[in-house]
């Protein structure tokens, strides 16, 4: 399965173990790459940067051949801690750096001068094209499918668009809980996936019982899009808890967001609280169930190690 990815991080499949919020860790991406493919975590799921450093040095102590990791960045003004991070990145190393939901032009600069690749989360052709002239080293395809914050376009049209008019990788982000799924995406033109999902009902994933179950009850059907959370609509799951709460924004939030002054504000606050919403509902027992997921979890049928989530993906 050698593709442009395979190549650009020296893995065996091309497969990038796509960042979740609170779920991927330093165990999953550890077997990630034992499994040949690539890890990445959110610098967000730690909360210093000393946790974040140590992390870094845990996982270029695991490293194996075959495999690489990297991690998320969030690049826009709601991530306060977005300096500090790429600093660390910069100066402990890491493969590669994924940069979502902002400019990646600082990010692309600093980490281009250590040697780190960066791949830049896009939905549509408009951005993919500015990211590229600004030298990223591939593209995060984010379709209509993903998990989280996703697209709107489907797999198929996204990857033809960009790999017809990009001359980067382009990683397919969205869809993807089988083999054939991803026989599909490089059909289409990929040079590999990002996967996320698949990989929230793992052994490793630190995460309760009750998330990971939930991904093996629940299905594509059962996934909806909120705009509760992170203030951009996110695809969780229809729980009980999601109906009663609705998805979409307060009024006054809606008020506020046409206030140009104001917007960034009322998005900070609402990634805020959005964000502990969800970081309880991950990590403790809580009726308040706002678990974050894609339509690929229609796959999930019991909670696996990561290296048998692997294995049913590439083989």
């Amino acid at each position: 399965m050698a593709t442009k990815l395979t190549k650009l991080l020296s893995i065996k499949h091309p497969v990038i173990q796509a960042p979740m919020f609170l779920v991927s860790n330093v165990a999953m991406v550890t077997e990630a790459m034992k499994g040949g493919i690539a890890g990445c975590i959110p610098a967000l799921n730690y909360r210093t940067l000393e946790e974040l450093r140590a992390a870094i040095k845990e996982l270029k102590s695991n490293k194996v051949e075959g495999g690489s990791f990297g991690f998320n960045l969030i690049v826009n003004k709601s991530n306060v801690k977005y300096k500090g991070q790429l600093e660390v990145l910069c100066e402990e190393g890491c493969d590669f750096i994924i940069t979502s939901l902002g400019s990646p032009e600082q990010t692309i600069n600093q980490a281009h001068k250590v040697g780190i690749k960066v791949f830049c989360d896009v939905v549509d052709l408009k951005f993919a094209k500015k990211v590229e002239q600004l030298g990223a080293d591939a593209i995060i395809a984010v379709n209509n499918q993903a998990g989280g914050h996703r697209g709107d376009i489907s797999p198929e049209d996204l990857i033809k668009e960009l790999s017809t008019n990009c001359n980067i990788p382009i990683i397919s982000a969205g869809g993807v809980g089988t083999k054939s799924d991803i026989d599909n995406m490089l059909g289409y033109g990929a040079a590999g996936v990002s996967v996320g999902s698949p990989f929230i009902a793992s052994i490793e994933a630190n995460v309760t019982n009750e998330y990971k179950q939930a991904c093996v009850d629940y299905g594509a059907k059962d996934i909806v899009m909120t705009e509760r959370i992170s203030g951009t609509p996110c695809t969780v799951i229809n729980t009980p808890y999601v109906q009663k709460i609705g998805t979409k924004q307060t009024w006054l939030e809606s008020i506020l967001n046409k206030n140009r002054k104001l917007k960034k504000w009322v998005k900070m606050i609402r990634f805020s609280i959005g964000m502990n919403a969800t970081k309880n509902a991950a990590t403790k027992a809580t009726y308040k169930t706002v678990w974050v997921a894609g339509p690929s979890i229609e796959h999930t049928k019991e909670i696996l190690p990561t290296k048998d989530i692997i294995n049913r993906l590439v083989n």
